[in-house]
């Protein structure tokens, strides 16, 4: 934990980080995923068929917009941790999704398709890509847990999600069946969206008073360490498809998110923006050597390095 501790103290306080975001950069178009203005910020926003909302949970847009209208219905609840919801702690999420998208890492590195080139089908997300599969578990997963914990009210029709072209088995498509197939994880997420979660009532004063956000923090970090543990080994086959430098770093990865949840990592819009350009801006590829990866900056190869160390460790201690 104390290397973790240091690495995200590193990465998220340094002082050119500091000094490069502040609250006025809220309304920068830069800070928000690519194609945030275009996605859809409410479950009824998406059609509608045979009385069930129905989303493609393959089209980039459309998982965007999952996302979406998480943050916009739990806006709310936020309101004193920063302007225009950027104190929301779910923002974690879509910017991670973001960040995969505009690298390259949703698309098929099998070279079957062209799902998600910009010469093909650019807002495709692959069944073959570990990236996307990964952040299924880290958004639909989220979405039904919120579906049926009533972030979103009485919606009057049941949720659909569309299933991809292959491998249909390896995930779910609606609040009963991932209740049937998954019942920890959903239970995981349908408590961290559960509105006693957020708002404490006072009897003594009939109001409510603003919960604590670092409960907030622990919740969802548990649900969502649970999404990854839970999708690991359902998606380890799909590693042989990226290079092995983009593997080795997807799995050291997934391994720094036990430690980054940990420390309670406050993954609101700025915190998380600033964190995130520390990251990779483009896909590993054969020849990418640590820690000299000439077009990545200093912070950029040290982080990856560290995140190399930390699964090492974390292997050799057991």
């Amino acid at each position: 934990l104390g290397i973790h501790a240091l690495l995200v103290v590193t990465v998220t306080l340094s002082p050119a980080a500091a000094t490069a975001w502040s609250e006025n950069d809220v309304t920068g178009g830069d800070v928000y995923p690519p194609l945030w203005d275009l996605a859809p910020e409410n479950p009824l926003d998406f059609p509608v068929k045979d009385n069930k909302i129905v989303i493609s949970a393959w089209n980039y847009q459309d998982r965007l917009g999952v996302y979406k209208a998480l943050l916009h219905a739990s806006a709310k609840y936020f309101d004193d941790f920063g302007p225009q919801n950027s104190g929301n702690i779910l923002w974690g999420l879509p910017l991670q999704h973001g960040w995969q998208f505009h690298t390259g890492r949703l698309a098929d590195h099998s070279g079957v398709t062209s799902c998600g080139y910009e010469n093909g089908e650019f807002l495709c997300q692959s069944v073959r890509s570990w990236w996307s599969c990964m952040n299924y578990y880290l958004a639909i997963i989220p979405f039904l847990g919120a579906v049926e914990a009533g972030l979103f009210g009485q919606l009057p029709y049941e949720i659909e999600i569309l299933p991809p072209e292959e491998q249909k088995d390896d995930f779910c498509y609606s609040v009963k069946d991932c209740w049937s197939r998954m019942p920890k994880l959903m239970d995981d997420w349908k408590a961290f969206f559960e509105v006693n979660n957020f708002f404490k009532y006072t009897v003594s004063s009939d109001t409510f008073s603003s919960f604590k956000l670092d409960d907030a923090l622990g919740l969802m970090w548990k649900a969502h360490t649970s999404s990854i543990a839970y999708a690991l080994p359902i998606f380890q086959d799909r590693l042989k498809y990226l290079p092995d430098p983009e593997a080795n770093f997807g799995e050291d990865w997934a391994n720094a998110v036990d430690f980054i949840a940990a420390t309670h990592f406050s993954t609101d819009l700025l915190t998380t923006n600033t964190f995130q350009a520390f990251l990779p801006q483009r896909m590993l590829v054969e020849g990418d050597v640590l820690p000299s990866i000439s077009d990545f900056s200093p912070e950029q190869n040290q982080v990856l390095v560290s995140l190399r160390i930390l699964h090492k460790a974390n292997k050799l201690t057991g």
